[in-house]
């Protein structure tokens, strides 16, 4: 075999043992490679990975170089705890002193002694059964339509709301309110002309330039398929001068807390197995839950932590989009949850990890996504459980409500609206809320599924409104909500560079579920 062929077949046991090789690891093994059997120095370096009790997603070029001088002074033999201090030396970058002193005394971790209070609310997984028919589609977008007309009726000032049939009906300059469904918009000499229906019924709205500024603001915010109010004054002819919209939105309402001060790390699209991956950045992430990494302040709240929340998109997957190859280090997607799974079980245990999928992940790509699959999800639990759920879903911590949502629509949200873009995902998340509804569109990069019932209508207001996807970091409180993009683990690609995207990796949202206050950790 030639000298390319057995590093070829190298790198290829050491995938298969679920690591990934760094590239210094990759350069000296290249230049060991000419006196010495590279696969040969790999599979007793995956040996002495596996004596150890702290096992490295990464091998390093440490641990090379101590497998070959093993060979060549068998005497001096290393213990694993010896390499494990070692390995973790030189993989992890120095780190300036001023921000991140070295820790000074023992970690006590607070939440480690606090019983874990988590309740699942709301999960799709076990109910959806569409077969994508035409009559499941009509049941899917009545059902959506019936759902949101009663949250929008719930008002008091939209309660007595006419249907459309009656509304047409009316006599010039009779107002009145009608529900319904956006199903075209377009302008005309500077007026927003708006098509909605309900369930026996079309009208025609005129949103003319004379109406008020806050009006017109509001018409520019509307999406296709959403569900809305319009205040509205009868013409002669069979169209409605609009006076106001009316939003189904979250009414204001105190947040719910924990009784206890613990803490829920928020995060999302780590992506394993993209040669974009921020490996170093998510190793000091995992440190410092163990409380081993960051200055004291840091580890307070690393002490702090019960719970952490993965919004999808914990690998990158295969075949995702044309091209993925090419950004991959590991291109089975077993493999990557393989190596997902040795991440996670590093975090201590008395953390709980809850994991909805992605457009990343193996389940179906349409939502409602169910859980993580029975031919995946025991690759990626490894030796821990983990609350694997289905997109979108809602989970009780301590009393605080969060709906967790990976956040697929938000490119079409983004694209629709004027005014918003992917570096503030927070707009875009809160224009999701105030529709009460987490995918309105139909027929943009978002592919929904038929269900006889509409997951992702917003029934239950959460405390958190958590989603990921656009990789960028954002926050902000709607009405009582705290709404949060937890941004990812991925440097940028060649995808998000087209886009004008520039990611914020490394970057963690975690949330004080006493006092509902969030702050933000770098990790990079």
């Amino acid at each position: 075999m030639s000298a390319s062929g057995r590093l070829q077949k190298a790198i290829e046991i050491t995938m298969a043992a679920g690591y990934q090789i760094d590239r210094e690891a990759f350069e000296y093994l290249t230049t060991v490679s000419t006196l010495q059997d590279p696969t040969e120095l790999m599979t007793k370096a995956l040996k002495k990975c596996d004596c150890l009790q702290e096992k490295p997603m990464f091998i390093g070029k440490c641990l090379l170089e101590s497998v070959l001088q093993q060979h060549e002074q068998p005497e001096e033999v290393q213990s694993p705890a010896q390499f494990t201090i070692q390995s973790e030396a030189e993989e992890e970058p120095q780190r300036p002193e001023r921000q991140f002193p070295a820790a000074s005394s023992q970690f006590r971790p607070y939440a480690k002694d606090v019983e874990s209070q988590i309740e699942v609310l709301e999960d799709p997984t076990e109910k959806l059964s569409s077969n994508g028919t035409i009559e499941e589609f009509l049941e899917y977008f009545q059902d959506r339509f019936k759902r949101v007309e009663k949250i929008l009726r719930q008002r008091m000032d939209v309660k007595a709301a006419t249907p459309i049939s009656e509304a047409l009906k009316s006599q010039p300059k009779t107002k009145m309110k009608i529900i319904g469904m956006v199903t075209e918009k377009r302008e005309a000499k500077q007026q927003q002309l708006i098509t909605i229906e309900d369930l026996n019924a079309t009208a025609t709205i005129l949103v003319p330039t004379k109406a008020p500024e806050e009006v017109q603001k509001k018409a520019q915010l509307l999406l296709q398929d959403q569900i809305v109010c319009f205040a509205v004054a009868k013409t002669r002819g069979h169209l409605f001068l609009a006076e106001d919209i009316i939003f189904p939105e979250v009414g204001q309402k105190p947040m719910r807390r924990a009784a206890e001060p613990i803490y829920a790390v928020l995060t999302s699209d780590i992506h394993i197995g993209s040669n974009k991956f921020t490996k170093d950045a998510f190793k000091r992430f995992i440190q410092w839950l163990n409380g081993n990494y960051g200055n004291e302040s840091m580890r307070d709240i690393a002490s702090h932590v019960k719970y952490c929340l993965i919004a999808g998109d914990v690998v990158d997957g295969v075949g995702v989009f044309p091209g993925q190859a090419l950004e991959l280090n590991i291109r089975d997607v077993h493999k990557q949850y393989k190596m997902a799974a040795r991440a996670l079980a590093r975090i201590p245990e008395h953390i709980e990890i809850v994991v909805s999928p992605g457009n990343h992940d193996a389940p179906r790509k349409s939502l409602p996504q169910p859980a993580i699959s029975e031919d995946y999800l025991p690759t990626l639990q490894g030796k821990r459980r983990i609350y694997s759920l289905g997109n979108p879903c809602t989970v009780g911590l301590h009393n605080v409500e969060v709906l967790m949502y990976h956040g697929r629509s938000l490119d079409d949200i983004i694209g629709a609206v004027p005014g918003l873009d992917h570096a503030h995902p927070e707009k875009a998340m809160r224009l999701l809320m105030q529709g009460r509804h987490l995918a309105p569109i139909y027929g943009g990069k978002t592919t929904l599924s038929p269900e006889n019932r509409d997951f992702l209508v917003v029934d239950r207001v959460p405390d958190i409104f958590h989603a990921g996807h656009i990789h960028v970091v954002g926050m902000c409180n709607h009405r009582g909500v705290l709404v949060v993009n937890s941004g990812g683990w991925q440097e940028q690609t060649d995808y998000m560079a087209k886009l004008g995207l520039m990611p914020t990796p490394g970057k963690v949202p975690v949330v004080n579920l006493q006092t509902m206050e969030a702050s933000v950790l770098s990790f990079l």
